[in-house]
């Protein structure tokens, strides 16, 4: 699957490797398994933004809570997401990096949900998930389970 979005990257971007951007911290096991597969010099930074908290579903609010460091002015840009469900984190991210006058700005999800009307486009998906809380590789469950190898959907008790 990493290898998969890795190919379609480099499809896209031949000549000049863009800056990828992951998302904390779902994205953090993701994003270097993807930088690696890349085989390209690409720029990584990171940008954290708080929408769950320890609440089982997002708020409709999300805040920048870490910015990145790198000046993405007149660069392309890729947003690496550990899963986009409805697109509001993504959303308010793309956003907020807009207004730093980036040359492109792409979404890349390892999972997106199906059957979910999205707020953004993501232009490169590993996987497309049905409903159900992801946990693994990198993404949590009121910051628990990030640690798993694998991914797994966890029943909540809702």
């Amino acid at each position: 699957m990493v290898g998969d979005i890795a190919k379609a990257i480099r499809l896209d971007f031949p000549s000049h490797p863009p800056l990828l951007i992951g998302a904390l911290k779902a994205a953090f096991v993701f994003m270097a398994d993807l930088a690696r597969a890349l085989e390209m010099d690409c720029g990584v930074d990171f940008i954290q933004s708080a929408s769950y908290g320890k609440r089982d579903s997002p708020s409709t609010e999300v805040l920048i809570t870490r910015d990145i460091t790198a000046s993405i002015r007149d660069r392309d840009v890729i947003i690496v997401e550990g899963i986009t469900d409805r697109g509001h984190t993504a959303k308010a991210i793309m956003d907020y990096l807009s207004a730093k006058e980036p040359a492109s700005l792409r979404l890349c999800s390892l999972l997106a949900r199906s059957g979910v009307k999205r707020d953004v486009t993501v232009d490169y998906a590993g996987a497309y998930v049905e409903p159900g809380f992801i946990v693994g590789y990198g993404m949590d469950y009121k910051e628990r389970f990030r640690h798993l190898p694998g991914i797994y959907v966890i029943e909540t008790g809702k």
